[in-house]
This record gives C-alpha cells, sequence and structure tokens, in this order.
C-alpha cells in the first residue's frame, strides 16, 4: 500500500529530480497547492496571485522509505530558513512547507522540525509550513520530468543538478538502484 506525501521546498523542479532518485518513491509529480485558486496556472502561481505553492505529490513504499526519511531528503536540500525564497527564485510560491495528509505525518513533521531547530542545523529559525494537504493541482505537462527532458538547460546545470549531486553524495543508501 503507497502513501503520498507533499512537499514545497522552492522550485517543484529541484525536488521532482532528487526524488525521482530515492528508492521508494514509486511517482512524483509537480503541482501546486496551498492557495485558493481552482486549476491555477503557471503564471498565475508565479504572479502570486493564486497562493498557491510549487509542490511535489510524491507516492511512496513506506516498506522501502520512511516519511522521515523523505523529510530528512527534503530539509537537506533545500534552506527551510527563508520565507518565501529559495536561491533567487522569490516569492510565495517558493515558500517551505510540509502538507501533511494524516495526523502520523503532521506529528513526524513537528517533531523533525523540533529536532532540527535543537540540533542548531541552521542558524537561523525553521520557516518551513506545517499544514493539512487540501486540493492538489498537478502543473502543466511541460513541468512534469522537467529535470531529466532539460538537464542541458542553465538552470537545471546551476541549481537543480548540484541538488540532485547533493542526495547522490549524502543519501547513497536511500537511491535507486543504477
Amino acid at each position: 500500500m503507497s502513501e503520498i506525501a507533499t512537499l514545497a521546498g522552492g522550485c517543484f523542479w529541484c525536488l521532482e529530480a532528487v526524488y525521482q532518485q530515492m528508492d521508494g518513491v514509486t511517482s512524483v509529480v509537480s503541482g501546486y497547492m496551498g492557495g485558493e485558486s481552482a486549476n491555477p496556472s503557471y503564471e498565475e502561481v508565479c504572479s502570486g496571485a493564486s497562493g498557491h505553492a510549487e509542490v511535489v505529490r510524491l507516492e511512496y513504499d513506506p516498506g522501502v522509505t520512511s516519511f522521515r526519511e523523505i523529510l530528512d531528503v527534503f530539509f537537506s536540500i533545500h534552506d527551510p530558513t527563508t520565507k518565501d525564497r529559495q536561491g533567487n527564485d522569490i516569492g510565495s510560491q517558493y515558500r517551505s512547507a510540509i502538507f501533511y495528509h494524516s495526523p502520523e505525518q503532521r506529528a513526524e513533521a513537528e517533531r523533525t522540525i523540533a529536532e532540527i531547530e535543537e540540533s542548531k542545523l541552521w542558524s537561523r529559525p525553521v520557516v518551513t509550513e506545517v499544514k493539512p494537504a487540501s486540493q492538489f493541482w498537478p502543473a502543466e505537462p511541460y513541468h512534469q520530468n522537467y529535470f531529466r527532458d532539460h538537464s542541458s538547460q542553465p538552470y537545471c546545470q546551476f541549481v537543480v543538478a548540484p541538488k540532485v549531486k547533493k542526495f547522490r553524495s549524502k543519501f547513497s543508501e536511500l537511491r535507486k538502484a543504477p
């Protein structure tokens, strides 16, 4: 039986590319969540008018990987201390958020954030929102598998590829077999 996780941590292309490499993650879909607009477009989300964040919706096998492992990767590939920003990507659509699908996911997210704060892993406070999952809107088809299909594009080379490389080196035990 698979489970769902929905995460926002900057540009969805970065999260998608990393989680596609993770053992136990069977599906990754880029999309939008957390706003008020029905069926938002990329342009509407980028304008900030929709209130949605760029997210990835993961389907995963909890017998292979845990929600905690998914969160450990999440907190290692983006900066959870910057509100509405990841690098040069600025706006509420790039906020850090965990949209939980169960009370257990909420508790694990809150526990993970508390442990990160206590460990002083980051010099600034974690601003990651923990909110109930709401309607998920898949992004347009050209956003799906973006890094796989456009890895030579400059944004992919300079922003996405380093996150994938970091995941591969730091989480070798969680990687899919080649």
